[in-house]
């Protein structure tokens, strides 16, 4: 298992509020999976990674643990936005660096 990923996977779900069930439901697996992400006993494949990151608003790199930055620090959400508003973006990123 993955350092860090159990431990952020069960605090990101409880910081959102939500049941192993109701994750479960939202993934289409059942909560006993929720549950084994959580205690380390199994790991979640890489489209479930990528479902997570976006239910808990984090990173995939916060989620595995490569950074150790806080969650809403490092996620935005870019969706519903056109390529070349994310490319704007992108660079008044860079301009403040």
């Amino acid at each position: 298992m993955i350092d860090k990923l159990a431990k952020r996977l069960k605090e990101q779900r409880k910081t959102r509020g939500l049941s192993q069930k109701e994750v479960a439901k939202i993934l289409e697996v059942s909560p006993s999976i929720i549950s084994a992400y959580e205690t380390g006993e199994r790991t979640p494949s890489v489209d479930n990674i990528l479902s997570l990151s976006y239910l808990y608003k984090c990173s995939t790199d916060y989620l595995l643990g490569r950074i150790n930055d806080e969650p809403d620090s490092i996620y935005e959400d870019l969706s519903g936005l056109t390529k070349e508003q994310v490319r704007a973006l992108r660079c008044i990123i860079e301009g403040l660096r």
